[in-house]
């Protein structure tokens, strides 16, 4: 039979229309991308299947045709028994024609205006009857910190997670399980990472959400200002004058050589471009970093000193 629209919708062959439209609002706000930050690419392949679930399942004629003769049965293009071209949605003479719908295009559909983000429901299409506010368990949020160089090159973390679920009774109990989390090149503090009902079950509401925010330690060379990177430079009086050549190392670890060959004088900035942190938005661009100096001046100069430096650098006589 190829896919298994029954099982992706998790209802039995003989469910009526109201319990797929059921189990399809369920799975669909479960499996929406936009909640799914992390594993971003498995939730829009499950989307996608639970939306081609639901589109062949709610529609007499395309169900029809996939309970005789399977998913192979929609794309060949067999006709439903006892239809006429024009009821199974055919053109004349040329069979049956499944193309699935958009499942944004269902997902709008079924539920009218709903924020993923916070979990509500306005309004309704065809969800049967799905208005008002979704109950769910309160979110539970932890810091995750991160350094500086994570954040810069992308990481994989495994977390340990402790939380309360609720057995067949309904007596709470506590459960421990390890997540994995992609962190991404370029995220910034306060980033959010969702995992879907891995929060704390509660009586008579929806499992709650389990929520990592990011937060990012101090680094004792770099200070991040957006996409930029700075660095606070320091160089001798003599180095700003005579010309220095400095050895930056980079967040992963590469070697970036700074010549100064005119005057650095104290506030002046050098700027690198694209050797700052990633754009999380725009792969392959980076921020600028950025070199401020300060020179340090000797704190006393003998007399000879002094005068050496008369000597060289000549007097202004007004």
């Amino acid at each position: 039979m190829g896919v298994d629209y029954y099982n992706i919708l998790k209802v039995s062959r003989n469910a009526s229309e109201d319990d797929v439209k059921k189990s399809y609002k369920r799975l669909a706000m479960k499996w929406h991308p936009d909640k799914n930050a992390v594993n971003t690419k498995e939730a829009e392949a499950k989307f996608k299947q639970i939306s081609e679930a639901y589109d062949v399942l709610s529609d007499p004629h395309k169900r029809q045709i996939y309970d005789l003769y399977g998913e192979e049965g929609l794309i060949s293009g067999f006709p439903a028994p006892n239809s006429t071209d024009r009821d199974a949605g055919v053109g004349r003479g040329n069979g049956f024609k499944f193309s699935p719908r958009d499942a944004d295009d269902i997902f709008e559909e079924f539920f009218g205006g709903f924020d993923v983000g916070k979990g509500k429901i306005s309004g309704g299409g065809g969800g049967g009857g799905g208005g008002g506010r979704l109950k769910k368990a309160a979110a539970m949020e932890n810091k995750l910190p991160c350094t500086l160089e994570e954040l810069y090159k992308g990481s994989r973390r495994k977390m340990q997670i402790s939380r309360i679920v609720l057995d067949e009774s309904g007596k709470p109990g506590t459960v421990e399980e390890v997540l994995s989390i992609h962190i991404k090149p370029g995220w910034k503090k306060g980033t959010k990472i969702t995992f879907p009902e891995k929060g704390n079950h509660e009586t008579g509401a929806a499992p709650g959400d389990l929520i990592f925010v990011i937060d990012e330690k101090p680094h004792k060379v770099f200070k991040r200002d957006g996409n930029d990177l700075i660095i606070n430079q320091r160089i001798s009086l003599l180095d700003a004058l005579t010309g220095k050549t400095l050895n930056i190392t980079t967040l992963d670890g590469r070697d970036l050589p700074l010549t100064l060959s005119d005057i650095v004088k104290p506030g002046h900035e050098v700027v690198i471009e694209n050797e700052g942190m990633p754009i999380s938005k725009e792969p392959g661009k980076n921020g600028k970093l950025r070199i401020k100096f300060d020179v340090k001046f000797p704190s006393r100069l003998s007399t000879d000193q002094k005068s050496d430096l008369r000597r060289v650098l000549g007097r202004t006589i007004g």
